[in-house]
This record gives C-alpha cells, sequence and structure tokens, in this order.
C-alpha cells in the first residue's frame, strides 16, 4: 500500500476532516427541524389570534413555542444530529414566535392605547430580539456555554405574554397600558444588555438523577396548573431581574476593607 493509499484510507477517521462530520454540518435532519416548525407554526399561530383579538389564544401559542424551542436544541445535541441548517432555521423561527408574536400580541392588547408611545415600546422588543438573535448567531461557539450575553429571547416572550395573559380579562387602563409598554422595552433592552443569565447546557437529562428531583419536577407541574399565567409570568419576571439584581448587588455592596494586620509582610 502506498502513501496516497493509506492518507485516503485514514482520512475518513479523523474529526473535523471526516466525510461523515461534514456530511452532519450540511445536512437536515427531520425530527429537530420538525419540533422547530412547531415552535414556528405556534409563533404564527400567535400573531393570527392577536390580530382577532383573542390573546389568551395567543399567548398560549407563545408558550407552547418556547417548549418546542426548548426540545428542539436539546433533542439535536442528544441524537448529534445538530447541523448549520438546524441552527438558522431555529433563529428565524425564535425571531417570529419570540420576536415578531410578543410585539404584535401586546400592541394590539393596550399598547395601542398608547399611540405612538405603545407602537414604540413593541418596535423596540422586537427590533432587540432580531439584534439578540443576530448577536447570538455571530458569538456561536467563542462564547461561554454556560452562560447567555443578554435575556434570552425566549424568556423575554415569555415575560410579555405572561403579562398579557395575566391581564387579558380585565379592562386595559391607561396604568395597566403604561406598565405593559415598560416591561415591553425593558424585557428587549434585557436581551441586548451584557448581562449574564444561566444557559443550563450542562444538565445531563440522559444521566442518573436522585429520586426527589423528580418528585421535585412533578411538582412544579402541579404548581403551575394552579394559575398558570400568573406563575409562568412570575418565572419569567424572576428569571428576568435575576442578573440586574445581582449585578447591582455586586455594584453597591461595600468591599472587603484589608486591614494591616490581614496585609501579608
Amino acid at each position: 500500500m502506498n502513501v496516497e493509499e493509506r492518507v485516503v484510507e485514514l482520512k475518513p477517521k479523523t474529526g473535523e476532516g471526516s466525510i461523515s462530520t461534514r456530511a452532519r454540518k450540511k445536512g437536515i435532519y427531520l425530527l429537530p427541524n420538525l419540533l422547530t416548525t412547531g415552535a414556528l407554526f405556534c409563533g404564527f399561530y400567535a400573531v393570527l389570534s392577536g390580530f382577532s383579538g383573542q390573546y389568551q389564544w395567543a399567548c398560549m401559542a407563545i408558550f407552547a413555542a418556547l417548549l418546542f424551542d426548548g426540545l428542539d436544541g436539546r433533542l439535536a445535541r442528544m441524537t448529534q444530529t445538530e447541523s448549520d441548517f438546524g441552527a438558522q432555521y431555529d433563529s428565524l423561527s425564535d425571531m417570529v414566535s419570540f420576536g415578531v408574536a410578543p410585539a404584535v400580541v401586546a400592541y394590539g392588547w393596550g399598547l395601542s392605547t398608547l399611540g405612538k408611545f405603545g407602537l414604540a415600546a413593541a418596535f423596540v422588543f422586537a427590533s432587540c430580539a432580531a439584534l439578540r438573535l443576530a448577536r447570538f448567531n455571530v458569538a456561536t461557539g467563542t462564547h461561554n456555554g454556560a452562560h447567555f450575553i443578554g435575556l434570552p429571547s425566549p424568556v423575554g416572550a415569555a415575560l410579555v405574554a405572561g403579562l398579557v395573559w395575566s391581564t387579558y380579562p380585565l379592562t386595559v387602563s391607561l396604568p395597566l397600558a403604561v406598565l405593559g409598554a415598560l416591561v415591553t422595552m425593558i424585557a428587549g433592552l434585557l436581551m441586548v444588555s451584557n448581562l449574564r443569565y444561566p444557559s443550563f447546557k450542562g444538565v445531563d437529562f440522559r444521566g442518573k438523577v436522585p429520586f426527589f428531583v423528580i418528585l421535585a419536577v412533578v411538582m412544579g407541574f402541579v404548581v403551575i396548573t394552579i394559575d398558570p399565567p400568573r406563575i409562568l409570568f412570575t418565572i419569567a419576571l424572576v428569571f428576568s431581574f435575576s442578573a440586574p439584581l445581582r449585578w447591582l448587588w455586586v455594584k453597591v455592596r461595600p468591599r472587603e476593607r484589608i486591614t494591616d494586620e490581614d496585609t501579608p509582610a
């Protein structure tokens, strides 16, 4: 066997240069992209429901899109079916479900009563979602996988949709509309901030866990079913403002003073 034949024989066994790796990056896998399509449909349905004034169904569709969006990435990583096509498709789906849909729903719910201010608030959210997704795509592979830079767009959408879902039976007064506009703009600005949020990508769903972890998950679902709109909104609110509060705590807390006794000789 000459040298060229040995190179040809050994090349498919290498990592980045292998044929299987190149095919995985360029291929289109059915199952994860099917879940991404489900998220896209939920976002599209939320937009249509927002136009028709069915805000409850619109918010439920946004949360359903959040569930599909969380599953497609996890499934792709677990089955090793990640691809460049899937990443771009997921980003476009997120723009519809977590950028356009929440802005449309919030504007139809009450921001429209504020005139140009309400329109600006809705546009701030949609544009910040687009900027956040574009920044995430550019930084893929260069940032720490344990944290997200800026509020994840699904959580920002959950914050806005949770507020609308919790208050849709009420008559939208001027103070409530102003509150909705502020929450919408703050959610958008948090998405393009440099604050760090945990990504939870290190959680191993294939590994063994203690019994109380499963029990806690079940109890969590039970608690959510008591009052889904307000509990989901509370969870999104706590997660969204955890990073700003942590940053503020680090800035304002008094630094430990180094005394002469503590100074090394």
